[in-house]
């Protein structure tokens, strides 16, 4: 190295510095900067965009600072090395670090202009890319490109250690993938791409002289606003090969006349014209959240935009098209509500979809938004909505537990007033302002058991059934299945849905009902691959048992009854078995409505909301370009739940809820089963295993044989609570022949009475 420092001092003082007495600059002090300059230069891994893909491995976004995909040598077209080579260094596997008949032409050019461009290698220009990429500063950007012998003997003094340390493959294909090729494509790979649509390996002799012509001047050749600069600069290329005899005359001349043959392909940058802009907001947050992946939100971010990881997730195309349909017919952008869909898989908590009707920008005037109101704060900025009624499910849940019979009658007038202290809390009764004026919006001044008053959604019933509950239980599973709570809003009234929250909470919520009785958070990614492929991290489901799976069966059963013949959601049930729950808060200014099937669980939702951002009632808005005098959750959220269960309903495979088990649930609604020409002893067993108590009530003449049973009181199919006594009756195995007449007797009984007279 000190030799070659040495000559190279000597040379460029003789022939690249003419002027070198005139300043005082010695071929020894050039000699002794070589020296003085650090042994190598680290070459730190190239910036890559970072790329997002769905559940079946379609690309739905990419995150980039740099647009570069890195490939090796061998996955660049032999052309395109041919075409590189030939205008940038024709000598490159000839000669080493420095070209001397490159740099001899480039003096005797730079004497007649007076500049010191030109005669860099290949490998020099890599040094140079190198060290741009890798500036920290605007002061090590300058210095990387400042038209200076400093640079260029810089450049030279790593060249050599390059071509010392690395092969002359290596450093060609590190140059290929730093180079600019204009237009924000970096890297051979990414112009390929983005210029002609194809991969480098697939690049023939036109498209890479067009792609080698632009390394020179990736602005002023750029095609796709200088294409005729480009045309005339790619011709270049094809005569300096055909020169080089790397293809024939012949062949160059009729590749000259042809055109460009563009064919532009997009790489959009970030997520907001991805397929799923605010699932993509979300996963990227919740991996901005994810301290694995870096000690600081920055190294994160820098992670994630110059990494070239691949990120799989969890969304399902198919459904994101059906949910973003569903709530584009119902809402329109510009209205004063917002509606908001998202769709989770019970027991793994992927989340399959996410929609809503503003869309991302910052057009306010179009109802652009950049906050993603389907998701908790933490991900999207949004305070949420108070959920409502479908809150009521996790009082009904809690009941179920402490084996509150459902069929319990409570009497549930239209009005009431339930004092303070009937609330128990975990401490305690509850201390609030003396007392709860509960009324009712659906149903009243009647009794109902735990199926119709959940299916009719009595307020007055819940207020009355939480007193028997108790607020610490509910309360406690609300926040297992994902419910934020804060203690501020732990009254008796948080049973109508006053907390705020959002719709992929409330997905999240009920999938645990679908999954008996298992609670999955909500998982968006499920793995990250570095940049070579290899393993960054598996994101596994975290999920746990938070009630006994009989329980969520008992719920799913009176849910059900939501989506059947008589219930708030008949109209809109898909065709497979479904549950569900509508909300609507006071005031009418958010609606819900929340079902699932034992495959996906749904959360859809409107909200009232003004220009300004402000919450206002839904009662009197046009929304979706219908007017709503009143609005609920089963006229207003429920047709959007139904469209979108609708488009998936045909992927999703026939499965029914499990029935809860009678003798594990007190009073599920059950047929008597039918148990004639059977032993006492078997239809007991039959009736106790339906949930059922059996008692002989008798016995009743038959020709059954003897002691078998007959029928059962009440009788076959009648349905009852699981619990209720079932009276078995024995057959006499004999019917008595009836009584004969007797002419005799019947005059006698008349002779008596008239002498009675």
């Amino acid at each position: 190295m000190v030799a070659v420092s040495a000559i190279m001092g000597l040379l460029v003082a003789g022939l690249a510095i003419p002027f070198a007495g005139v300043v005082g600059v010695a071929a020894k002090d050039v000699s002794k900067g070589m020296v003085n300059l650090p042994d190598e230069l680290e070459a730190k891994e190239l910036a890559q965009k970072t790329r997002i893909y769905d559940v079946n491995g379609n690309l739905i976004a990419s995150l980039y600072d740099q647009n570069r995909i890195n490939v090796g040598l061998k996955q660049i077209s032999r052309k395109m090395v041919e075409a590189i080579v030939s205008i940038e260094d024709d000598r490159y596997y000839k000669h080493g670090a420095l070209d001397i008949r490159g740099t001899i032409r480039a003096f005797v050019t730079n004497q007649a202009s007076g500049s010191v461009q030109g005669g860099s290698s290949i490998t020099q220009q890599m040094v140079k890319q190198t060290l741009l990429n890798q500036a920290e500063t605007k002061k090590e950007a300058a210095a990387a490109t400042d038209d200076t012998y400093a640079r260029k003997l810089r450049e030279l003094r790593y060249a050599i250690a390059f071509e010392k340390n690395y092969s002359k493959d290596w450093i060609l294909e590190r140059y290929l993938n730093i180079a600019y090729f204009g237009d924000g494509a970096y890297g051979i790979q990414s112009a390929a791409q983005h210029y002609f649509s194809k991969n480098a390996k697939n690049l023939n002799y036109l498209q890479s002289a067009t792609l080698a012509g632009l390394v020179k001047n990736p602005t002023g050749y750029d095609p796709t606003n200088s294409p005729e600069r480009s045309l005339n600069r790619r011709n270049v290329v094809l005569d300096r090969m055909a020169q080089l005899n790397v293809i024939p005359t012949e062949q160059a001349d009729k590749l000259k006349e042809r055109p460009l043959g563009l064919k532009i392909e997009k790489s959009p940058n970030g997520c907001q014209q991805s397929a799923a802009p605010f699932f993509c907001d979300y996963a990227v947050n919740y991996l901005l959240k994810d301290k694995s992946l870096g000690d600081t939100v920055k190294d994160r971010k820098r992670l994630l935009q110059s990494g070239g990881l691949s990120i799989y997730t969890t969304i399902d195309l198919d459904y994101q098209a059906g949910a973003d349909a569903a709530v584009k017919a119902h809402v329109n952008p510009t209205d004063n509500a917002i509606g908001g869909l998202a769709m989770v898989e019970p027991g793994t908590g992927y989340v399959r979809a996410l929609a809503q009707s503003r869309p991302m920008g910052k057009n306010k005037a179009a109802g652009q938004t950049y906050l993603n109101y389907v998701v908790p704060r933490k991900y999207g900025d949004a305070n949420g909505f108070q959920a409502g009624s479908t809150f009521k499910a996790f009082v009904l849940a809690a009941a179920i537990n402490q084996n509150i019979p459902l069929s319990e009658s409570i009497y549930s007038p239209i009005k009431m007033e339930i004092p303070d202290s009937e609330f128990e809390t975990c401490d305690g009764p509850y201390y609030g302002d003396g007392g709860w004026n509960v009324s009712n919006s659906t149903g009243g001044d009647q009794s109902y058991n735990l199926y119709t008053g959940t299916q009719q959604s009595v307020n007055t019933f819940f207020a009355q059934l939480e007193t028997e509950t108790g607020m610490c239980e509910p309360i406690e599973l609300a926040q297992k299945m994902g419910i934020t709570l804060p203690t501020a809003q732990q009254v008796p009234s948080w049973v109508l849905g006053v907390s705020d929250t959002d719709p992929l909470t409330m997905a999240q919520a009920y999938a645990t009902f679908a999954a008996r009785g298992l609670h999955c958070d909500a998982l968006p990614v499920t793995q990250v691959l570095k940049a070579d492929g290899s393993t960054f991290k598996d994101y596994g489901t975290s999920c746990e048992q938070v009630m006994p799976g009989p329980t969520a069966d008992a719920v799913n059963d009176v849910l059900r009854g939501v989506m059947e013949p008589g219930g708030f959601g008949q109209n809109i049930a898909p065709s497979v078995p479904s549950a569900g729950k509508t909300g609507t808060n006071q005031g009418n200014m958010s609606v819900w409505f929340v079902g699932y099937t034992p495959q996906v669980a749904t959360a859809a939702m409107v909200a009232g909301a003004n220009e300004l951002g402000h919450w206002v009632s839904l009662n009197g808005q046009t929304v979706g370009g219908v007017g709503i005098g009143e609005a609920f959750g089963s006229t207003v959220a429920g047709p959007i739940w139904g469209e979108a269960m609708g488009a998936v309903a045909d992927k999703l495979d026939y499965e029914d809820f499990q029935a809860p088990a009678g003798d594990e649930i007190a009073g599920v609604l059950t047929p008597v089963p039918e148990v004639f020409g059977m032993s006492v002893k078997e239809a007991r067993a039959t009736l106790e295993s339906a949930g059922f108590k059996a008692s002989v009530a008798g016995f009743a003449n038959s020709t059954a044989p003897e002691g078998s049973v007959v029928f059962t009181s009440p009788a076959a199919g009648t349905s009852l609570g699981s619990g209720d006594t079932v009276g078995i009756y024995q057959s006499t195995g004999y019917v008595p022949a009836p009584p004969k007449k007797d002419k005799g007797d019947k005059n006698k009984g008349r002779g008596r009475g008239r002498g009675n007279r």
